[in-house]
């Protein structure tokens, strides 16, 4: 191993000259006998030649040891991984020496360089001990001040504990003085509140009674004004019906004069031939039935007719029944406020519905009269027809005479024409007339609208007085005085509104005696009705008579047989009208109905609310009871 060593030295380095020295004299290796190695190197000359090379550069040092010495003077230059060599050279560069020389395994110095470098190896070592002392002194004195902090730290605490302690009892203290002040005036405020509390409920109480009281009344002014305007609608479609009959009466007798003058013209131009006189008279046979038939129709109309003004009167005293439901409801609400308004208000809407109701029993009786007029005319046509055909059957004993009496019998039938149009004369004016109470029935409507203006402005002006009244109930002791004051002031009104409802019976009596009146009439018209039936049965037969006389000529009759299909289908066209307007007065009479069942829903909602202002009525004495209670208690 020892000469592998020196083997491997040798070849690393350039030797100038090699000695032989026996290390120990035991010959075992790793043992050195310095006497003898020294002494050896002396004879050899060794020591003396290394003197001389050390005289030049006494220090060499290889790379591995001259890191391993000097590394402290720059350990940056070790972090860089280069080769020992660059390594050196880097570290006596950084020194600032100079004259140094670098080998290929060795570093050689020259004299003092050594001596500089372990210098400032020292001062390195000493500023790294100085360093360690100051960081071990430092972490002494720390050490040293958290055992000092942790002591003021417990003491500190300590010391806090005692004063919290303290400052505890104090807030204890302070807080049990607290709540027995809170509780305190808790129990003051749970005083103050539980009086104005009752205060308030009695307050509210008031309100939501004149709120009730207002919303009823209000409530009560739609219905009337619904109940106004379903009666208003009820006169507005029974006039139009009326205008529908009347202008298919017109149409009819405009018609009729038309055929009439047709056939004028046709039995002139057939004068020459008796045959035509036998057509003619068997076409007067027929229009006299067209007239029998007419007669029919208008008993069916004045049945009709008489239906409906039966109904109307029916519906009158109904009217004139819920009227007195409305005025006793109107007693009902007289121990409320503001009762005394609502009663005129009804009082007057009720002689203003008297007034529409007199109005139309007038028109009615108008009608009566009309119809009459009516009756007289058709009765004189028919004498008129009578009288044609017992002339038509003198002309047919007599042809000669009949050609003079077919000239007098165009004169009459010219005549009847005249009839016919003062007919239409007639009723054109009853037309106009018709007009006119359409008008003066949009007038009574437009009045009634501005009552009902006037009446949503009297509830805004309740609103407001409500309003007031709110403002008013801060001051309880003189609102109470003023609603018994208001009370007894209620009770006298309640008295006078009794004497007028006295006074709307005795009129409602005074109705139901011209309704019996119109009764009577009514049956009167229906008796004459009656013999009027009998005088048509009789001429019936006189004319079945005649017809059996006459059968021979049927086959003349085909195009007086097209006219009647047309007035078959005019009749149709009649009856359908007829029909829409028995409709129309069922869906009234369905409106009626339901409007009744509306009438006991308010009567039953009136009943509630008497129930509910009794109700207020013994709150607001317990509210005085309370009240004067609370003003003793006060005094």
């Amino acid at each position: 191993m020892q000469l592998h060593e020196l083997m491997e030295t040798l070849s690393s380095t350039e030797p100038h000259y090699i000695r032989c020295i026996k290390p120990n004299s035991v010959l075992k290796p790793g043992i050195f006998e310095n006497t003898n190695v020294l002494q050896q190197l002396r004879c050899s000359g060794v020591l003396e030649a290394i003197r001389i090379s050390c005289a030049g550069y006494p220090t060499r040092k290889q790379f591995h040891d001259f890191l391993h010495r000097f590394c402290v003077l720059a350990p940056e230059i070790l972090k860089e991984k280069n080769d020992e060599k660059v390594s050196c050279q880097k570290i006596l560069d950084k020194m600032g020496l100079q004259g140094y020389q670098i080998g290929r395994t060795k570093v050689f110095l020259r004299a003092g360089q050594m001596a500089e470098l372990d210098g400032r190896r020292t001062e390195m070592r000493n500023s790294a001990a100085r360093g360690l002392q100051s960081q071990f002194r430092t972490h002494v004195a720390r050490e040293q001040f958290l055992v000092l902090r942790d002591t003021s730290i417990c003491l500190q605490s300590f010391v806090r504990a005692r004063l919290a302690c303290k400052q505890h009892e104090l807030l204890r203290q302070q807080t049990a003085v607290l709540r027995i002040q809170k509780n305190a005036r808790w129990y003051f405020a749970w005083k103050t509140y539980y009086q104005m509390r009752l205060s308030a409920i009695t307050l509210q109480a008031g309100l939501r009674a004149m709120a009730a009281r207002n919303e009823f009344t209000f409530r009560k002014r739609n219905k009337a004004s619904v109940h106004i305007q379903s009666q208003w609608r009820c006169h507005r479609d029974y006039s139009n019906f009326m205008k529908l009959k009347r202008a298919a009466l017109t149409y009819q007798c405009a018609w009729r004069r038309s055929v009439a003058r047709k056939e004028l013209r046709k039995l002139k131009m057939a004068a020459r031939d008796t045959q035509a006189l036998k057509v003619a008279k068997e076409k007067l046979e027929e229009y006299v039935e067209e007239l029998k038939s007419c007669l029919g129709r208008e008993k069916k109309l004045r049945a009709d007719f008489e239906k409906s003004k039966a109904e109307e009167v029916s519906k009158l005293k109904e009217a004139l029944y819920e009227m007195e439901q409305q005025v006793e409801e109107v007693k009902a609400m007289q121990e409320q406020e503001s009762a005394k308004k609502a009663v005129e208000e009804a009082l007057t809407q009720e002689r203003e519905k008297i007034s529409l109701l007199t109005t139309e029993i007038e028109g009615l009786n108008a009608l009566l009269v009309a119809e009459r007029e009516e009756n007289d005319v058709m009765k004189k046509v028919h004498a008129n027809a009578l009288e044609t055909n017992e002339e038509l059957n003198k002309k047919i004993s007599d042809a000669d005479e009949k050609i003079k009496q077919f000239s007098d019998t165009v004169q009459r039938l010219e005549g009847t024409v005249s009839e016919y149009e003062a007919l239409l004369l007639t009723e054109r004016q009853q037309n106009e007339a018709a007009n006119a109470a359409v008008a003066e029935s949009q007038a009574r409507s437009e009045a009634l609208v501005s009552k009902l203006e006037d009446a949503v402005k009297q509830n805004d002006l309740l609103h407001e007085a409500a309003q007031r009244f709110e403002e008013a109930t801060k001051n309880l002791e003189s609102s109470l005085t003023f609603e018994k004051q208001r009370h007894q002031a209620n009770l006298i009104e309640l008295d006078e509104a009794r004497e007028k409802i006295e006074e709307l019976q005795r009129e409602v009596g005074d109705t139901d005696e011209k309704s019996t009146l119109l009764q009577t009439s009514i049956q009167s018209l229906e008796e004459r009705l009656g013999e009027k039936d009998a005088l048509l049965t009789t001429e019936r037969l006189e004319s079945e008579a005649t017809k059996k006389s006459l059968n021979e000529s049927e086959d003349r009759n085909k195009d007086l047989l097209m006219k009647i299909e047309v007035a078959e289908k005019d009749i149709a066209h009649f009856q359908e009208t007829v029909q829409r307007n028995e409709e129309n007065m069922a869906a009234l009479e369905t409106s009626l109905r339901s409007e009744r069942q509306q009438k006991d829903a308010i009567m039953k909602q009136l009943a509630e609310s008497q129930g509910e202002i009794g109700e207020l009525q013994r709150k607001l004495e317990d509210a005085d009871a309370r009240n004067g209670l609370l003003q003793d208690s006060l005094q």
